[in-house]
C-alpha cells in the first residue's frame, strides 16, 4: 500500500532487447511509475506466454519496444483484456506516432500515470492481429529486406536505404480485391489496408484515418513505372495519395486480397502470412494509455 493508502496497481513490465533503443535503463522509468501509483513486475520470456500467464496478478501491460513489440503482444492482450501502456523503443514508433503518445520513454511512462486506458481498432488477417498497416507486394518486400541489424544501425534511415535496393526489382503483379459487395482484378506494386494512420517509418495510411474509426483504408498503388513512386512519395507522407490517378482508395470493413501465387503479407514491420488473405477491422478490441483523440495530432508527425 502507498503512502496515501492507495494500493498501487501492479504493472507487467517488458522491454524488447532488441529493439532499436532496448539498451535504454528502466531506472527512471521504474521511478516515475512508483511515484504515479503503479508498481512494476519485471518478467523476461516470450511477451505471448508471459502476459497469459501474469494475466491474473496484475492491472496492466506495459511494453517497451517498437511497432513489431506490440505487434506481437497483440493477440495475448485481446485474450487477457488488459490494458496496455506503450514505451517507444523502436525505430519508427509508428503506433505510438498514430496516438500521440511521447516519443521519449520517459513522458510516455508520465502519461500512462496520468490518463486513461482508451479503446481502440485492431486490423485482422488471416488469424493475425495488427494496429498499423498490412500490405502485399512493395512494402512486404521490403519487410524481407530490412534487417533489425539495419534498423538498429541507420534508424529511419535504413527503411530509405532498403527501398533503394527493393525499388530496382519491384514488378508490377495481378490482385483480385473483393470488398462491398465488388470484384475488381487490378495490376499493381502494392496493395495495403491499414487500421492507424501512420506505418513504415513516416507514411500516412490515409490523412484522415484514425486507430479507432471502425474503418480499414485500402489503397492500391497501381503505378505503370517504379519512378513514379518516388513521385508519389510526398503524397504517401501527407497521407493524400489516394487523389492521384494511378491510386485507388476507399475506406471499408472487409476485404479479400486473391493473387495467382502466395504473396507475403507484411503486418506491422513482420511477415506473418500469404495471400490469399482475408482482412477485416476488430472495433475497439483492445485499450491503451494514451491522450485523448481531441489532443492526438490530426497532420503527419516529422521523423
Amino acid at each position: 500500500m502507498s503512502a496515501g493508502g492507495v494500493t498501487p496497481r501492479r504493472a507487467l513490465l517488458m522491454c524488447n532487447a532488441k529493439a532499436r533503443n532496448g539498451s535504454f535503463s528502466l531506472d527512471a522509468v521504474r521511478e516515475i511509475l512508483r511515484q504515479g501509483g503503479i508498481e512494476p513486475v519485471e518478467v523476461s520470456g516470450d511477451c505471448t506466454d508471459v502476459i497469459k500467464a501474469h494475466a491474473d496478478r496484475v492491472d496492466l501491460v506495459i511494453l517497451g519496444g517498437g511497432d513489431g513489440t506490440m505487434n506481437a503482444a497483440a493477440a495475448a492482450l485481446v485474450e487477457t483484456k488488459l490494458p496496455l501502456g506503450i514505451l517507444p523503443l523502436g525505430t519508427a514508433n509508428d503506433l505510438a506516432r498514430s496516438l500521440g503518445i511521447p516519443l521519449d520513454p520517459l513522458a510516455a511512462a508520465r502519461l500512462i500515470t496520468t490518463t486513461q486506458a482508451r479503446p481502440v481498432d485492431l486490423g485482422w488477417v488471416n488469424g493475425h492481429y495488427y494496429f498499423n498497416v498490412a500490405s502485399i507486394g512493395f512494402s512486404a518486400e521490403l519487410a524481407g529486406e530490412l534487417t533489425a541489424e539495419s534498423k538498429k544501425t541507420w534508424g529511419v534511415l535504413g527503411y530509405a536505404v532498403a527501398a533503394v535496393r527493393v525499388l530496382r526489382r519491384v514488378r508490377p503483379f495481378t490482385v483480385t480485391i473483393e470488398h462491398d459487395g465488388q470484384v475488381e482484378k487490378v495490376t499493381t506494386i502494392q496493395a495495403s489496408v491499414g487500421n492507424g494512420r501512420h506505418y513504415g517509418g513516416g507514411m500516412t495510411v490515409e490523412e484522415g484515418a484514425t486507430v479507432d474509426d471502425g474503418k480499414l483504408d485500402f489503397y492500391s498503388l497501381e503505378v505503370a513505372h517504379w519512378w513514379r513512386l518516388l513521385a508519389l512519395l510526398p503524397a504517401l507522407r501527407r497521407g493524400t495519395h489516394g487523389r492521384a490517378q494511378d491510386v485507388r482508395a476507399f475506406k471499408t470493413t472487409e476485404v479479400r486480397l486473391t493473387t495467382r501465387k502466395p504473396r507475403p503479407v507484411n503486418t506491422d514491420g513482420e511477415l506473418t502470412t500469404y495471400t490469399p488473405a482475408h482482412f477485416k477491422v476488430v472495433p475497439k478490441v483492445l485499450r491503451i494509455f494514451a491522450p485523448e483523440s481531441e489532443a492526438r495530432p490530426g497532420r503527419f508527425l516529422p521523423i
